[in-house]
């Protein structure tokens, strides 16, 4: 128990006697001794120390041969303290600010990560998904020989992949509320939007189904255009997915779409 008190006690006059010295040096006007201070709390991993000091000498060596230096460390602050989208401004801000650095290219890559670590699961928002995937195209098409060029392109087939599943799952959403009519645009539109998918011949399938349910809860005036549909698309079906194991299933949606359409029109 006492080792512990004594620990404690320990802990809290170094944090106390580190407090003062951060102090002396925030309060100095030896722009030097701060620089090199905001280095040692970097390279240390005491990075609001390092921001906090960073943050005075930005102003202070503008125009300098330091600005550069000043201004990369300030930035990877905000990274390694977990503040994605202002470390992505100021990453951004850099590359174009610093173009002809050593670490212009570093840091238009970290911009476009930065995004990408702000990508949310599926379910959510995916507006910083699809800027992540803008910004690791703009990486690419601006550095096309980078080394981080395969790295940019696993990081977005992961990101598509995460804007496939959300679509996917909201289309299925409608269809299990039996909203066909939201259904089937979004079936359509994911087809276009994702046709490597491994979804897709599940998707061409409930498409079919989609079309044939929501004619079945139409008005008689639609039904015979949206049977029509469900027929097109059930071709189109076979034609792509001759072996599917939902061929059995679709073709007797088919047969069901035959036999209204064979029905007397006052029937």
């Amino acid at each position: 128990m006492q080792k512990r008190i004594l620990f404690v006690l320990l802990s809290v006059l170094a944090f106390w006697l580190g407090s003062c010295k951060f102090n002396r040096i925030l309060k100095s006007s030896d722009y030097e001794l701060k620089f090199t201070k905001a280095i040692e709390y970097y390279n240390k991993g005491n990075y609001t120390a390092a921001q906090t000091l960073l943050e005075e000498l930005i102003p202070v060596f503008k125009g300098t041969s330091k600005a550069e230096e000043v201004y990369y460390y300030y930035t990877y602050t905000h990274y390694y303290l977990g503040d994605y989208s202002l470390a992505g401004f100021h990453f951004r801000t850099f590359s174009r600010a610093f173009h002809t650095s050593v670490h212009a290219e570093e840091c238009a890559y970290m911009n476009a990560y930065c995004y990408y670590l702000s990508s949310p699961r599926y379910s959510l928002d995916q507006t910083d998904t699809k800027n992540a995937i803008t910004e690791m195209q703009v990486f690419v098409d601006e550095y096309p020989e980078s080394k981080r060029i395969d790295t940019c392109n696993i990081l977005i087939d992961k990101l598509r992949a995460k804007l496939e599943r959300k679509d996917y799952e909201a289309a299925k959403a409608y269809y299990f509320r039996d909203d066909y009519k939201a259904a089937v645009p979004a079936f359509e539109n994911f087809v276009k939007d994702f046709p490597e998918s491994q979804r897709m011949e599940e998707v061409r399938f409930l498409i079919i189904k989609s079309w044939y349910l929501l004619a079945r809860n139409s008005v008689e005036s639609k039904k015979p255009e949206r049977i029509e549909k469900a027929m097109e698309n059930y071709l189109k079906f076979v034609d792509l997915h001759p072996q599917s194991s939902y061929l059995k299933e679709a073709e007797g949606v088919y047969l069901e779409c035959q036999k209204y359409k064979n029905q007397p029109v006052n029937q």
